[in-house]
């Protein structure tokens, strides 16, 4: 009884220093240690019997590392233990809040899972970046999600896709060859069937300069899995050519042989191509295939998936597709699913016209063309891409009517028929503020701006006025953020930026000034993403 006494005192007498601080504990990566503070003689004795139990777990407690769905949690405590232990470690720094985090989280466990079952060593982890701050800025996490490959404790960048698939196919290939080596058709059968895609080059001579292409291919190419064949025997048992490369798929015609020449600039081509679906469903696991391709071009098919419009549209032009597809990418949108609501709005549409199309071209600046009929029968799909492809088509710009008091108030109500009329006009200055209904900062500015149209209406040179960017599109004028302020200069119609501070001070000395004043380098970025056009991954 009296020993079990001595035994807790001495417990709580070491929780007191740890808590107190009075103990200074250490830990390395290879050994923890701690410091004595100036104890009496009896609390030392006491000290050393108590740490001698105690010191073991609290080792085990702030590195030991717990796991959520496969996935390792790392904290600032247990991070050098984690990646001084596994040899290979893929970390994503995220955000609880983060939506395209929440997004990666179930392909990232489902990846983790892969792995597990492959017997991989490579483990995936997770930190989240707003409680660990230290680790987040150590790695200089800008964003989220941030995905970085440590290798021997040595991080790199990570660029693969963000399915299950690609994560795993992108791990895999940094960690061995390019290509995996298939030595019997049991491996190759296996390697073709365990692969949504999965291409393989058959050579019997690995050192032609045809199977160091693929292979130089191979090791850039990282969303999907390659195979290498050079047993003569098991090409022919897979009633395959030496010298030839295929592309197996689980969608559409199933497989697809590569007929180009020895360049891998064009087999590259091909494979991204080939390992997309003739008709991609866009959600978060594909928009980074279909933004991040060769391919700028895109007809969008607004289809309702609860009315039957997939099979009863999609399916008849599937053949179109098939013939398009090195010069346009086939997408179709679900309208049903809440998130694409803001996709419709871009395009300025609303359900009530779906089904219909739309051809986006993704250039230096994006251009949108619109069919002349809602009919998205085979010949009508077939006449609009090939108007497009010809320059037949006109591009499609949005405009609002315009609305009859609309130089009522001392802020003008612009819209695209009369913003050339307004803005152009050489005997006055006009400030424009392009802005959207939905902009957190524009809403901000509102009592500021009409506050300074007011104080300007007795100018009769200075205009003051607004109009819905997302609503009213100019051919000559691109919109990539909100709200952005201009200024047309009297007598030469020269365009000034305004970059100063968004207040009545701010852009009363702008107009003062001729637009001197505030046209410098731009604020600093702001954090809200409500002031931003829809990112090219959420078209």
């Amino acid at each position: 009884m009296t020993m079990g006494y001595f035994a807790v005192l001495k417990v709580e007498l070491l929780q007191q220093k740890i808590e107190s601080g009075r103990l200074q504990f250490t830990q390395s990566r290879n050994n923890s240690r701690y410091k004595l503070p100036r104890f009496s003689p009896q609390e030392t004795i006491m000290f050393r019997f108590a740490a001698a139990l105690l010191l073991p777990a609290l080792v085990l407690c702030s590195t030991d590392i717990k796991e959520e769905d496969g996935v390792l949690v790392l904290t600032k405590g247990n991070f050098e233990t984690a990646i001084d232990t596994h040899k290979n470690i893929l970390v994503e720094f995220y955000a609880p809040w983060c939506g395209h985090c929440k997004n990666l989280a179930p392909e990232y466990a489902k990846a983790a899972g892969q792995l597990s079952d492959m017997k991989s060593d490579i483990k995936l982890a997770k930190v989240d970046a707003t409680q660990e701050s230290e680790l987040a800025e150590k790695f200089g996490v800008r964003g989220y999600p941030t995905l970085k490959f440590f290798r021997n404790a040595n991080p790199i960048e990570y660029n693969g896709g963000r399915t299950a698939d690609g994560i795993v196919n992108w791990v895999v290939k940094k960690t061995g060859p390019p290509a995996k080596a298939l030595a019997s058709l049991t491996e190759l059968e296996a390697f073709i069937k365990e692969n949504n895609v999965a291409i393989v080059g058959y050579f019997t001579d690995p050192e032609s300069s045809a199977a160091k292409n693929y292979l130089e291919v191979a090791s850039v190419v990282e969303d999907h899995a390659f195979g290498i064949v050079n047993d003569a025997s098991i090409i022919t048992e897979n009633k395959a050519e030496d010298g030839k490369i295929w592309l197996y798929k689980k969608f559409d015609e199933g497989e697809s042989l590569y007929s180009g020449a020895e360049d891998p600039n064009e087999l590259r081509k091909f494979i991204a191509a080939e390992s997309l679906p003739l008709i991609v469903e866009f959600n978060h696991e594909t928009a980074q295939k279909i933004f991040g391709g060769d391919i700028k071009s895109h007809l969008l098919f607004f289809l309702s998936k609860e009315k039957g419009d997939f099979e009863n549209i999609l399916e008849p032009i599937k053949p179109i597709a098939k013939e398009s597809r090195s010069k346009l990418l086939f997408v179709v949108i679900n309208v049903d699913e809440p998130d694409h609501q803001r996709i419709l709005e871009f395009f300025g549409l609303s359900t009530k016209e779906v089904p219909t199309m739309r051809i986006i071209r993704l250039e230096d600046e994006m251009s949108k063309f619109k069919p002349s009929t809602n009919d998205l029968g085979p010949d009508s799909v077939k006449t609009f891409l090939n108007d497009f492809v010809e320059g037949k088509l006109k591009e499609h710009l949005l405009s609002q009517e315009l609305p009859e008091d609309w130089d009522k108030e001392p802020v003008k109500t612009l819209v695209a028929t009369n913003f050339d009329e307004v803005v152009f006009d050489k005997t006055k200055d006009v400030l424009v503020e392009f802005y959207a209904p939905w902009c957190g900062h524009c809403k901000q500015l509102v009592p500021i701006y009409d506050k300074l149209a007011e104080s300007f209406l007795k100018k009769e040179d200075i205009l003051i006025a607004k109009i819905d960017a997302t609503a009213n599109e100019l051919e000559h004028t691109k919109i990539a953020s909100f709200p952005t302020l201009k200024l047309y200069k009297k007598d030469t119609n020269e365009v000034v930026d305004y970059n100063g501070e968004r207040t009545l001070e701010g852009l009363t000395k702008f107009l003062e000034s001729g637009g001197e004043f505030g046209k410098g380098a731009p604020e600093e970025e702001e954090e809200d993403e409500d002031d931003d056009l829809p990112r090219k991954d959420e078209l």
